[in-house]
C-alpha cells in the first residue's frame, strides 16, 4: 500500500480519533481484510469474540465507560445476529459503531441482475441497511472511495451527537481504495436550545425550587450520557437540598455523597427514599426517563414534577421545547438558587450481617452479604431479573460505578456486557456482576473472551431454576404460596461452576454463607481470569423489595 492512503485507513483513524482502544469483532471473509490488514496494524486492540450478540453487549458495555464502542461483523449472517444489542443501545443510548463488511461492489450487482448469489445475501444490497436504519441514527453504505470520507464522518458525528449507535457497511473491495485523509478532527453537534423556552424553563423552575418546602433532585441517565456529571454535583451542592436516582442512573454520582438519598425506582425504593418522594412539594427530574422499570407501582405526580429530558420540559401543563439538558443546569447554576433550608440524609454506616456459616443462601441474604465486598473501587453490573432489586439498593460509592440496562431489559446483557466494561474501567477497580440463571445461559460464551484475554469479572449467577423476573412480571402471588411456577418459567438446571473447566477459567458452587465467603475470597485472589460463583438459592426466594407485588 505503501503511501496511499486508504478507506480502511480513513475508518480506523477516525475511531482511534474518538477514543476507541478496543474493537469487537467476529471473524467474517467480507469484514477479514479491513480487520487483519488496518485494526490489527493500529493502536487499536481486536477483541475476538464468540458470537455477534455477545460482540454487541461487550461494545455496549465499553461505550458505557469510554464514550464510543464498536464492533465488526460480516455481512447478513453476522450482523443480524447483533440487532438486539443494536437495538438496546438505540433505546439506551449508548454510541455504538457497527462495521459491517458487505460484499463486493461486482457481487452485489451480479446478485441482483442474474441471480447469481454470493454467500450471506438475502434480498440485495438494502437488506442489512433497511434493518438497522430503525435502530440506529444513521446508516452509511460505503461503495465509493470518492464519498468514503464524508459518509464515514457523517455516521461517527450522528453516533457522538445523538449517543446512539450507528451502522458502517464497508464494502470489501471499498477497503484498499485511495481516498482523502481526515482534515479537521470530529465533533459532537452542540445543542442548540430555544432561547425563549430556555429563559422561561430557568425562570419556572428556578420559581419553584425557591418557594417549595421541600425540593428534591431526580438524576437521570441523561446527566450521564451527555457528560454532565460535574454540572449536576454543582447544582445539587449550591441547592444543599437531597437529590435521588433512578436504576438507569444508578451511582452515575458517587453514592457517597452526603446529599445522596438513594435510588427512586417506585415501591421497589427503600421506606425512606418513597417517603421523601412523597413528601417533596417539588420533583426537579434531570434527565429522567420514565420506564415501567423505573417508577415500578407508584404514581408519578406529574403536578409536582418538573422533568428536564428529551430537549424539553414538561412540568404540569407546562411544554418548553427545544431546551438542551445542559443549558438548563447551567443556566440554573448561574442563577445562584438557594432553597428553604431541609435535613439532608442521615449516613449511617452498614454493619455487616450476622450469618450462620452453614446457612442457606436467601435471595435477599445474600444482597445483605454481598455488600460488604464493594468498595469505592468497585464496578457493579446486574442483568435483568430478580437482581434488580437486590443490586439497586446497594450502596456504591464509584462513580459512574454501576451498569444495567434497565429501560430495554434484555436478558442475558450483563455478562458479555462485562467483557467491555472490564476493558474500559480504569485498573485499579474491579467488576462484580450479579447474572440470573436464566439470561446466563444466553449468552455464557462470554466467559470465554474475558479467559482469552486475562479479564477478571467476578460473575455471580443466582441459581434458582426458574426465569424468575418473568414469573414475578406475570404472577408475583406464586413466590408466596405453593402454587406451581409456570412451565415456561422454568430451567433445565446447570452446573454453572463447572463451566470454568470449560472455558478455563475459575469457578464455585455454593450453597452456604461460609461457602460463599470461601468462593468471593478465592475470587479476589484470580486476578487473570473471570471468576464464576454459582450460588445456590431457594426458587421461592426473593429480594424484600419485590414483595411489595403479590399478584
Amino acid at each position: 500500500m505503501g503511501d496511499t492512503y486508504t478507506v480502511g485507513q480513513y475508518l480506523v483513524d477516525r475511531l482511534r480519533e474518538l477514543g476507541l482502544g478496543h474493537l469487537f469483532s467476529v471473524a467474517g471473509d467480507y469484514s477479514i481484510e479491513w480487520v487483519n490488514s488496518y485494526v490489527e496494524k493500529s493502536d487499536i486492540q481486536v477483541i475476538e469474540e464468540v458470537n455477534e450478540l455477545n460482540a454487541g453487549y461487550a461494545a455496549d458495555g465499553y461505550a458505557r465507560l469510554k464514550g464510543i464502542g464498536a464492533l465488526c461483523v460480516t455481512y447478513s449472517a453476522g450482523s443480524l445476529c447483533a440487532t438486539n444489542a443494536i437495538a438496546g443501545c438505540y433505546v439506551e443510548k449508548v454510541p455504538v459503531v457497527l462495521i459491517n463488511g458487505a460484499p463486493s461492489v461486482q457481487k452485489t450487482l451480479r446478485f441482483e441482475q442474474t441471480g447469481y448469489s454470493s454467500h450471506h445475501f438475502i434480498s440485495g444490497r438494502e437488506t442489512d441497511r433497511q434493518v438497522f436504519e430503525y435502530i440506529t441514527a444513521a446508516t452509511v453504505r460505503i461503495d465509493s472511495p470518492h464519498l468514503a470520507p464524508m459518509l464515514i464522518d457523517y455516521a461517527l458525528t450522528q453516533c457522538i451527537t445523538e449517543r446512539r449507535p450507528v451502522y458502517v457497511e464497508l464494502l470489501e473491495d471499498m477497503v484498499d481504495l485511495e481516498c482523502t485523509r481526515p482534515s479537521n478532527a470530529l465533533k459532537a453537534a452542540p445543542d442548540i436550545s430555544d432561547e425563549d423556552s430556555l429563559n422561561q424553563s430557568i425562570a419556572q423552575i428556578s420559581e419553584r425550587l425557591q418557594n417549595a418546602t421541600k425540593p428534591l433532585i431526580w438524576i437521570g441517565v441523561e446527566i450521564d450520557r451527555f457528560g454532565l456529571h460535574d454540572q449536576a454535583e454543582r447544582l445539587i451542592q449550591d441547592l444543599k437540598i437531597p437529590y435521588v436516582t433512578e436504576l438507569l442512573s444508578k451511582a452515575i454520582l458517587s453514592e457517597d455523597d452526603v446529599q445522596f438519598a438513594g435510588v427512586f425506582d417506585g415501591q421497589s425504593s427503600s421506606s425512606y427514599v418513597q417517603s421523601l418522594v412523597k413528601d417533596s412539594d417539588f420533583v426537579l427530574a434531570l434527565g429522567v426517563w420514565l420506564t415501567d422499570i423505573n417508577d415500578l407501582g407508584w404514581p408519578i405526580d406529574l403536578d409536582k414534577t418538573a422533568f428536564a429530558s428529551w430537549d424539553t420540559v414538561k412540568y404540569g401543563t407546562i411544554f418548553n421545547a427545544q431546551v438542551s439538558l445542559a443549558d438548563l443546569v447551567n443556566g440554573l447554576i448561574d442563577k445562584r438558587l438557594t432553597c428553604k433550608p431541609q435535613s439532608l440524609p442521615a449516613k449511617t454506616a452498614r454493619q455487616a450481617p450476622i450469618v450462620n456459616p452453614t446457612g442457606e443462601i436467601t435471595y435477599q441474604g445474600f444482597y445483605d452479604f454481598i455488600q460488604q465486598q464493594i468498595d469505592g473501587n468497585t464496578i457493579v453490573g446486574a442483568d435483568a431479573s430478580l437482581n434488580y432489586f437486590g443490586s439497586l439498593l446497594l450502596e456504591v460509592g464509584a462513580r459512574r460505578g454501576f451498569i444495567v440496562q434497565s429501560s430495554y431489559s434484555a436478558i442475558g446483557y450483563i455478562g458479555p456486557a462485562a467483557t467491555g466494561v472490564s476493558l474500559a474501567k480504569q485498573a485499579n477497580q474491579r467488576l462484580l456482576v450479579f447474572a440470573g440463571d436464566g439470561g446466563f445461559q444466553m449468552t455464557a460464551q462470554c466467559l470465554s473472551t474475558q479467559t482469552r484475554f486475562n479479564l477478571n469479572p467476578i460473575i455471580f449467577v443466582m441459581d434458582n431454576g426458574i426465569y424468575g423476573v418473568e414469573q414475578w412480571l406475570a404472577d408475583a402471588s406464586v413466590f408466596h404460596g405453593n402454587r406451581p411456577f409456570y412451565t415456561s418459567c422454568i430451567l433445565h438446571r446447570w452446573n454453572y461452576s463447572k463451566l470454568a473447566e470449560v472455558f478455563g477459567c475459575r469457578g464455585w458452587k455454593v450453597d452456604t454463607y461460609g461457602e460463599l465467603e470461601d468462593a468471593i475470597s478465592g475470587a479476589k485472589e484470580n486476578l487473570n481470569s473471570p471468576s464464576i460463583i454459582q450460588v445456590v438459592v431457594p426458587q421461592r426466594s426473593i429480594p424484600n423489595n419485590a414483595n411489595w407485588k403479590a399478584s
